[in-house]
C-alpha cells in the first residue's frame, strides 16, 4: 500500500487520540477540583445553585443550600469550587463593585414613571373591557351565512 492512501486515516486516528486527550485532562481536573472539598467551601452546582458544603463523603456531599436547610448531593453534581471573595459577593453582595457615576434605580419605580404630560390615549380614567364578548350580545346579521366548519362543503 501507498503511503498516500494512508494519510487520511492517520490524520483522522491522531485528531482522535487528541479529541479524546483534551476530554480526558478536563475530567481529570473537574475530579481534583472536586476532591479539594472541605467543609466550609463555597460550590456551585451543575444546575447553578450556589451552597456552602458541611460535609464531603466518597461520593456525595451534604450541602447547606440556605440557613438551616442541608441536602445531599452527588459529587459529580458539584460544577465549581469558588474561592471565598467570589462566593460571598456572588450570594451575599459582600465585595460588590457599584461605581458612582452609574445612577441607581430607587426600589419604588413609581417616580421613574410620573410626566406631568399624559400617556397617548390615555385621557379618561374609564376601565377598558379586554374580555370577549358573549355570542348573544354580537349583533346579528340575518342575511350572513353561517361559518363552515372543517368538515362541510358547498357541495351537497
Amino acid at each position: 500500500m501507498n503511503i498516500v492512501t494512508l494519510l487520511p486515516f492517520i490524520v483522522l486516528i491522531g485528531a482522535m487520540f487528541l479529541m479524546t486527550r483534551s476530554a480526558k485532562k478536563k475530567q481529570q481536573a473537574a475530579a481534583a477540583m472536586r476532591n479539594e472539598m472541605q467543609p466550609g467551601t463555597g460550590i456551585r452546582t451543575i444546575g447553578g445553585m450556589y451552597a456552602t458544603v458541611k460535609e464531603v463523603h466518597d461520593d456525595a456531599v451534604l450541602l447547606e443550600v440556605a440557613p438551616g436547610v442541608h441536602a445531599f448531593y452527588a459529587k459529580n453534581s458539584i460544577g465549581a469550587v469558588l474561592e471565598d471573595d467570589e462566593y460571598n459577593r456572588i450570594v451575599h453582595g459582600v465585595g460588590a463593585d457599584l461605581k458612582s457615576d452609574t445612577p441607581i434605580v430607587p426600589d419604588d419605580a413609581s417616580s421613574l414613571t410620573e410626566t406631568d404630560e399624559p400617556a397617548a390615549g390615555a385621557s379618561d380614567d374609564s376601565p377598558i373591557d379586554l374580555g370577549k364578548k358573549d355570542a348573544d350580545t354580537a349583533p346579528e346579521d340575518d342575511d350572513a351565512e353561517p361559518k363552515k366548519t372543517d368538515g362541510e362543503s358547498d357541495a351537497k
